[in-house]
């Protein structure tokens, strides 16, 4: 019995070995971080954890269609893989998330860049769980930038 178990805790890594699964889930976790701490140090309503858990969430999404392709589901000539369908799912997904913090407060829109980054989180975590970590690592840097130095920007102007 215990073979069994261990099997079915081991042996499903038929894409994606376990080693790497986890290097790719752990590293959309941490670069998913990385733009929420930035916008947990603004004060926004989606910060870090959030930021996270979108990163992870699609990266973990990535993974398991990877993983699923390589199961038998009948007639290998029959059966169509298309990765695409996953990358819709996990943008409409995440875009119905970051919806929900912007809100609209005294006529003023409130939060469209909190709610961009959130999606933003989402591709970074599909990057990572396809592979392409380097990708996601530019990506993040990038935005990191664009939050961080635009903001301070944006100040320096308002205050002239």
């Amino acid at each position: 019995m215990f073979d069994v178990i261990l099997n079915e805790l081991t042996g499903t890594f038929s894409a994606v070995a376990p080693q790497v699964a986890g290097t790719r889930l752990v590293a959309a976790v941490v670069l998913g971080g990385i733009v929420g701490f930035e916008r947990e140090h603004a004060g926004k309503p989606a910060g870090l954890r959030t930021h996270m858990l979108v990163a992870l969430a699609a990266c973990l999404f990535i993974i398991v269609s990877q993983q699923l392709s390589e199961l038998p589901f009948g007639d290998p000539d029959a059966m169509r893989v298309d990765p695409l369908r996953l990358v819709e799912a996990v943008t409409a997904g995440v875009a119905f998330l970051a919806a929900g913090v912007i809100f609209t407060s005294g006529g003023k829109v409130m939060n469209v860049t909190t709610g961009a980054s959130l999606w933003l989180a989402g591709a970074i975590g599909l990057a990572c769980g396809s592979g392409q970590m380097p990708l996601a690592a530019m990506a993040t840097g990038i935005v990191v930038v664009v939050l961080f130095l635009l903001r301070l920007l944006e100040k320096w102007i308002g205050t002239r």
